[in-house]
């Protein structure tokens, strides 16, 4: 199996580097080939512009998907960006490991999405869901968090986690055509012990050693709808 894991953090010995480490060992050492894009010391640029295309359809007005389409067909790409995608287009797996920001993705994690999720490639018209354009890949999503568990979930005062990656797991991976998988948590990871996390680092481990038993988050399928999109009955 190929896997790009796409690191967000600023801070080399931080627990969630800890984290990735951990899963470049624990992959490799099972046979699976992996590749790391670490934006921060990649200093990803995560600003979507015109300058991310060497041509353009239309020099006067910026439409950034469908410039994007358009260049990944002529191969004016930026190179940033083309490098990202060619990682993304190998990859059988993809984990983004990332601390939680204001209950969202760091911002060069969310410019390596807006810019490396190519419409044309990824998605365009109705490939999305089921049909998108990286269908038969898999996504995890690796966070870590100050808060603790059981501030999370139905009735608790932040609400359920996956409510809040609800833009990132669905609207963002499962769009393209991911099947997405139950992100892995380290909770309360700024103010607990050593040994708890050592815990965390053991169970993420074992997640991932057994990966391909992980059954993915079920969103929708194109079936279920009619051509203009309305639900079947």
């Amino acid at each position: 199996m190929n896997v790009l894991i796409v690191h967000a953090h600023p801070e080399p010995k931080s627990f969630t580097t800890a984290l990735r480490d951990r899963a470049v060992e624990t992959l490799q050492a099972q046979g699976h080939q992996v590749q790391v894009s670490d934006l921060y010391a990649m200093n990803w640029n995560p600003v979507a512009s015109a300058e991310d295309f060497s041509a353009r359809e239309n020099p006067e007005y910026l439409v950034y998907a469908l410039e994007q389409r358009r260049s990944s067909k002529e191969q004016t790409l930026a190179a940033d960006i083309q490098q990202e995608l060619d990682k993304l287009l190998w990859a059988d797996l993809l984990i983004l490991n990332f601390p939680i920001y204001w209950f969202s993705t760091p911002a060069i994690l969310k410019g390596w999405i807006d810019r490396v999720l190519v419409s044309g490639i990824c998605y365009g018209g109705k490939r999305f869901y089921d049909q998108g354009g990286l269908r038969g890949k898999k996504a995890l999503v690796t966070v870590t968090l100050g808060g603790r568990e059981h501030m999370f979930g139905e009735g608790a005062i932040h609400g359920p986690l996956e409510d809040m990656l609800r833009p990132l797991l669905r609207g963002t991976l499962a769009y393209v055509g991911l099947e997405v998988l139950q992100p892995f948590v380290g909770w309360h990871v700024p103010y607990i012990s050593h040994s708890a996390r050592e815990a965390f680092l053991q169970s993420y481990r074992q997640r991932l050693e057994n990966i391909g038993e992980d059954q993915p988050m079920e969103y929708p399928r194109l079936t279920q709808f009619d051509d203009r999109l309305y639900p079947l009955a």
